[in-house]
């Protein structure tokens, strides 16, 4: 059963996913999303600020504007962002956000999935790990790539519910477990 977050998040990331496919602006939409998405990730207190039910509507109203402006958010979106403030449903945004770049994924067929390493890797070698993982699977996968210093070395590949860890980090704790075992 989904929760009332989920299924409020799939229904307004689907109208604004049917909306910018009926313009053609589903491209510069997508890219718009990543952007709005990389700054509620970058930015602790925009983050803290679209969550806060305490700020008022039009407070809120004023700074989405005057972020997409700087963004060059194109209208469809920032329309889209206000009346999720107006409806007071701007506390889903991540979700209904990321749920759309799903829904858009699908659209092109591409499987959209995260590459997390210890270390940055090249163009390269992320587009070649791509096309071994799209080989196996039959379908287009497309790459989110993370860093996570943690890692030690090695990687981390989600795809969809599915994860595959062959970091230094994992193995160095299932060798714990066993010694700590016997």
């Amino acid at each position: 059963m989904k929760s009332f977050s989920n299924e409020t998040a799939e229904r307004y990331s689907l109208a604004l996913f049917e909306l910018v496919n009926e313009k053609s602006e589903l491209e510069n939409t997508e890219q718009n999303v990543k952007n709005i998405l990389k700054l509620i990730d970058q930015s602790i207190d925009f983050h803290n600020f679209l969550r806060n039910p305490t700020i008022s509507n039009d407070k809120q109203e004023r700074l989405i504007t005057k972020i997409c402006e700087t963004l060059k958010i194109n209208m469809i979106l920032k329309n889209f962002i206000l009346l999720l403030i107006r409806k007071k449903r701007v506390f889903f945004i991540k979700n209904i956000l990321n749920n759309f770049l799903i829904l858009s994924s699908k659209k092109k067929g591409v499987i959209p999935a995260e590459l997390i390493s210890s270390k940055k890797l090249e163009d390269d070698k992320i587009h070649n790990l791509g096309n071994e993982f799209s080989k196996m699977l039959g379908s287009k996968i497309k790459f989110d790539f993370k860093i996570d210093e943690t890692l030690i070395g090695g990687l981390k590949v989600k795809i969809g519910s599915i994860l595959i860890d062959s970091s230094l980090k994992s193995k160095l704790k299932k060798y714990k477990n066993l010694m700590t075992e016997h």
